[in-house]
Parts: structure tokens; sequence; C-alpha cells
């Protein structure tokens, strides 16, 4: 099987708990997934199968929208609702206005501190494992943009929000700022991944689904809005073989076409273009 399959990830599975049961039931290895989420967190994990996992890594590049929620009053050592409870405090206020105005202080770019507990390596050893053995280690920092924040509803002790971020953004990092800069304790307690890129919720399956067979398959005409290059045959034995061709065209990217069937996409270079993903 080749394409993309849009799954909608439930609580307590990794990402990787996903790809396995996946393997499994599409009886195929060559799975990948193109963002990691949480145990914690459900929604959009967009997965790669088969030829298809030759673009995990433009999809992971895409934006991701999320609906995070704050516990307010607790903070935990992973920065979600997982972890060990470090402080608590029963009387916490945020004013609405304030709060809206803290919020959109995050649009833009900025620099981020990854969260402790998280996957990255540091000399070949990830940062959870640093943690869990109270080693001290320098936390890296990325930058991250944030293109739109929302409130969405405002508790006495809970905020919901919704937020567009780039790639490699920690919603409990962010969470840990926000609040930092209401002056106040809080850590994560849902997180719900609703879109990347052009991959939303409201079009995902569940793993239920696909063990019934109750899905559907992208495939790049799906998803890529390029134009189609019918290819004479001449031009098909060369794109076949991934020769670069010379075309009188304009287009960043062309579906390579042949009696119906889409078998390449070429990339634009100065009007030669060149392999950009084999079908």
């Amino acid at each position: 099987m080749n394409g993309i399959v849009v799954i909608n990830k439930e609580t307590g599975l990794t990402s990787r708990d996903v790809v396995n049961q996946l393997n499994k039931q599409l009886n195929t290895k060559k799975i990948g997934h193109t963002g990691t989420l949480d145990p914690l967190a459900t929604g959009v994990l967009v997965i790669c199968i088969g030829k298809y996992t030759k673009l995990v890594d433009k999809i992971t590049c895409y934006d991701k929208e999320y609906i995070a929620t704050i516990k307010l009053g607790v903070r935990t050592d992973t920065l979600d609702s997982t972890g060990k409870i470090v402080e608590t405090n029963d009387k916490v206020m945020v004013d609405n206005q304030v709060l809206k105005n803290t919020l959109n202080s995050f649009l833009g770019k900025s620099i981020q501190e990854v969260p402790k507990y998280a996957a990255i390596k540091i000399n070949g050893k990830k940062l959870y494992e640093y943690a869990r053995n109270n080693e001290k280690v320098e936390l890296p920092k990325r930058e991250i943009e944030i293109s739109d924040i929302e409130l969405l509803e405002k508790k006495k002790d809970e905020i919901k929000f919704r937020v567009v971020v780039s790639k490699g953004t920690y919603i409990r990092s962010l969470i840990r700022d926000i609040c930092e800069k209401l002056n106040v304790i809080g850590t994560m307690s849902n997180l719900k991944r609703t879109r990347q890129g052009m991959f939303t919720i409201e079009n995902s399956y569940s793993l239920t689904d696909v063990k019934k067979g109750n899905f559907s398959v992208l495939k790049v005409e799906d998803i890529f809005p390029y134009t189609h290059y019918i290819l004479n045959d001449e031009e098909y034995k060369k794109v076949k073989n991934g020769v670069p061709i010379l075309l009188n065209k304009e287009d960043g990217y062309l579906f390579m076409e042949y009696k119906n069937q889409i078998i390449a996409i070429y990339k634009n270079f100065e009007e030669v273009y060149k392999p950009y993903f084999m079908l």
C-alpha cells in the first residue's frame, strides 16, 4: 500500500504505538508519522505508507493547529497532568483582558526552551532520560513561530485556547511560558491537534475505523495542487528513470502523467525539472 492516512489518535497511545498497530492492520512495515503526539494528546497524526514515507519530512514542516487546556493552580515536573505535582496554589486569579493580551504577546517568532521531559537527544541520550536520572543537562532552545492564538474559554481554574504553530513547537513549553508571564502556576491538562497543513481532524480516522476497513487512503493528487504535465513516450522513458527534463514551464512542481497515471513529481530548477518524488 502507498499513500497517506490521517489518524485521529486517542489518548494513552504514543505515536509509535499507532505506527505499530498500523503495521499489523495494514500488513506493512514501511510506515512513518509526521509529528509526534504525546500519550496525553489526541487528534491529527498524519501517517505515510510505503513510497509516501519519502514525504514525511515535507509534511512534518507544515504548521499545526491545537486546542489546549491549562489547569491553573498546579505545576508538574513534565509540564502536563501526567507528571509529578511539584507545586499547588488554590488562589489563582487571572483577569480576562490581561489573559487575552498575554496570549497575543506570543504571536510571531520567538525562542522556546524545550521541556526537560522530551525525546530530543543530547550527546546520544534522550532528555527525559537525564530528567529521570536527576542529571543536569542544558536544555536546547529553538526558534518557533505562532501565527494565530485565540482564547476559547476561561473558568476559575481552567483556560482553553486555540493556537497555530510552526514545526518543533512544544505546547507544554508554551503553556509554561504563558503561565510565567501571567505570574501564575499551571500545567497542560488536555491537548488536541485539530489540523496539520491541509489535514484536518474532520477528515481523520480512528484505529478502529482502519481495523474495520472504514477509511480512505490519500494520494499525491489529493494533497498537492500541482499542474499535470502529460508525457510523450520519449519523456516517459526519461522520467521513469529519474532523468531531468527541460520544459518551458513556470510551475514550481509538476505531476508527471503518462497514460492517465501520475508516475512522479518533478521540481523546477530554472526550467530544468528534476525528480522530487518518484511513484
